[in-house]
C-alpha cells in the first residue's frame, strides 16, 4: 500500500478536475468526510481536499478544451523536464508542459502510449499528499492499458518501476513497485489489460471502513455504481463509482483492514 515516504515513481499527488467544483466538493464531503480548503486567490480556483486537517487530494476547474471530469494521478519526479523528454522519447504525449506551481513545486501532464493520462510532481514547498492508506485516503492506483507489456516498459523507462505478475480470476494482474526498498513493501499499484468497453486510464482506489456504506453514500449524493461491492480474495472488498460529473474512482476495504487513524 501507499505511504507518504515518497521516492521516485511514487504516487505523490492526486487531483480532480470538475466542471462544478462546489458541487464536487459537496459530493466528496458526503462520501469521505473531506473538507475543501482554497489554495488562495492566485490559484485559479484550485483547492485542497483535507481529512482531519491533512491534505488528501486537490480539486480544480477543468482547464483543457473538451476535457471531461476525471481524477489525475501524479508520480514523483526528481526532474520534471527530464521526465517530459523521456515521455516523448518513449512514445507518450506532453499535454501540459513542465511549469512551476508558485513555490509549491513543478509539474507536467502527459498521456502514455496506450492513451492513459497521468502527471508528475517535483516537490518544493508541497511535498505531496499528507495522508495515505488510511480510511478515506488514497491507498492504491491501477492502470488499465491495451498493451500491458509495452506500457510497463514505457513507465519503467521513466521511473524504474519493478513488477510482479499474479494470477487473478480471468486475468493476469501485474503489481507495480518503486525501484527502492523491499519490493512488496514498495508496491503501490497494479496494471491490468484493458477490458472491452473501457477507456485506458489510471483508477485511484480510496481505503474505506465499509465499502457498502460508502457506496450507499455515493449513490445518495448523485454518484453512479459502475461495479457493485465485490469481494476479491486476499485483497478486500472493492467497488467502482462515478461521481455526479462522471469522474471514476474505486473503493477498497483492504483485507486485512487498514489500521485505525490517529
Amino acid at each position: 500500500m501507499l505511504t507518504t515516504d515518497y521516492v521516485t515513481g511514487s504516487p505523490n499527488w492526486l487531483d480532480l478536475g470538475s466542471p462544478d467544483t462546489q458541487a464536487a466538493a459537496a459530493f466528496y464531503e458526503g462520501v469521505f468526510g473531506w473538507d475543501l480548503e482554497t489554495a488562495g486567490p492566485d490559484a485559479g480556483g484550485y483547492g485542497f481536499f483535507q481529512k482531519g486537517g491533512r491534505t488528501v487530494g486537490g480539486l480544480g476547474p477543468l482547464n483543457e478544451q473538451g476535457a471531461s471530469s476525471t481524477w489525475t494521478v501524479y508520480f514523483q519526479s526528481p526532474d520534471v523536464d527530464s521526465t517530459a523528454k523521456a515521455v516523448e522519447q518513449g512514445g507518450g504525449v506532453v499535454r501540459v508542459e513542465p511549469g512551476d506551481v508558485m513555490e509549491a513545486g513543478r509539474m507536467a501532464a502527459f498521456t502514455d502510449p496506450g492513451g492513459a493520462d497521468f502527471a508528475v510532481w517535483q516537490p518544493a514547498a508541497v511535498g505531496g499528499l499528507e495522508a495515505a492508506s488510511e480510511d478515506d485516503t488514497l491507498c492504491w492506483v491501477e492502470l488499465h492499458a491495451p498493451n500491458p507489456s509495452g506500457t510497463l516498459a514505457f513507465y519503467r523507462s521513466l521511473f524504474g518501476w519493478r513488477s510482479q505478475e499474479m494470477t487473478m480470476p480471468g486475468m493476469t494482474y501485474t503489481v507495480l513497485s518503486t525501484s527502492e526498498g523491499d519490493q512488496e513493501d514498495a508496491s503501490f499499484g497494479g496494471l491490468a489489460e484493458l477490458q472491452e468497453g473501457m477507456e485506458p486510464r489510471w483508477v485511484p482506489y480510496f481505503a474505506v471502513a465499509d465499502t457498502d456504506a460508502t457506496v450507499a453514500a455515493a449513490q445518495g449524493g448523485g454518484g453512479s455504481v459502475l461495479m457493485p461491492p465485490t469481494d476479491v480474495p486476499d485483497v478486500g472488498r472493492i467497488a467502482w463509482i462515478a461521481d455526479p460529473f462522471g469522474a471514476l474512482f474505486a473503493l477498497l476495504k483492504p483485507n486485512p483492514p487498514t489500521p485505525p487513524t490517529a
